[in-house]
């Protein structure tokens, strides 16, 4: 385990967890409500990101984007914990950092509430420090304030601190704080497109165990 990596800081969607396939439905759900023309699942998928409200805005523009959200949490009120998966070495890779007393939280533009509601439905709330989403602050990714409230809530130090995601959001927002990303193709970008990021990532890895042998120097069982 490196011995310059004392916080990790994990993004949900696309990183920690694989929602997709009910995240399409809310915004489906949401469009067909508006009397719009529907969007296909690889649109939204390559569309998410900075929390729902800015995605609406791609989607439907800035004039519908209010009204989409409140559709959307309508909706994923009533189905969150429904097509919900943990990703490979998601649970492992937390457990793994917990039992080497590395300080571990989750840091994500998905609504904070929410996203307490499904670590906790998943099992992983109890290995992580702290978790912390959208409407927990007036702030979001990759907002530089948003950052450093994450690091002060954990009076965490910004050069032993890392944010392991999915997104030029969560590069941008690491490094708006002033720590280290890393992030992973099993999001709403593949590795290409990750590695295309301008500013870059410090690495990309095309999933969370690869990135745990490489970079962690971790190894999940059944992989040594």
């Amino acid at each position: 385990m490196r011995q310059d990596v004392e916080t990790v800081l994990f993004d949900l969607d696309g990183t920690l967890i694989d929602h997709f396939q009910c995240i399409y439905r809310c915004y489906c759900y949401a469009i067909e409500k508006l009397d719009l023309e529907p969007v296909t699942y690889e649109t939204v998928r390559a569309t998410v990101g900075g929390s729902v409200r800015v995605t609406m805005g791609r989607l439907l523009g800035q004039d519908l984007a209010e009204q989409g959200e409140g559709l959307f949490r309508e909706h994923f009120n009533e189905i969150m914990l429904e097509d919900l998966h943990l990703l490979p070495g998601a649970e492992w890779l937390v457990k793994e950092l917990k039992a080497n007393n590395r300080q571990t939280a989750v840091f994500t533009n998905k609504h904070g509430e929410n996203s307490r509601k499904i670590l906790h439905h998943l099992g992983l709330e109890q290995y992580l420090d702290d978790i912390i989403g959208t409407y927990d602050t007036a702030w979001r990714k990759p907002e530089p304030e948003f950052t450093q409230y994450a690091l002060e809530r954990l009076g965490a130090n910004p050069e032993t601190t890392i944010l392991v995601g999915d997104s030029p959001f969560d590069i941008d927002a690491a490094h708006a704080g002033g720590i280290r990303c890393y992030a992973v193709g099993t999001g709403s970008h593949d590795v290409d497109e990750l590695k295309k990021c301008n500013p870059a990532a410090e690495g990309v890895y095309p999933d969370l165990l690869t990135f745990a042998e490489e970079f962690l120097n971790l190894v999940e069982p059944s992989q040594a």
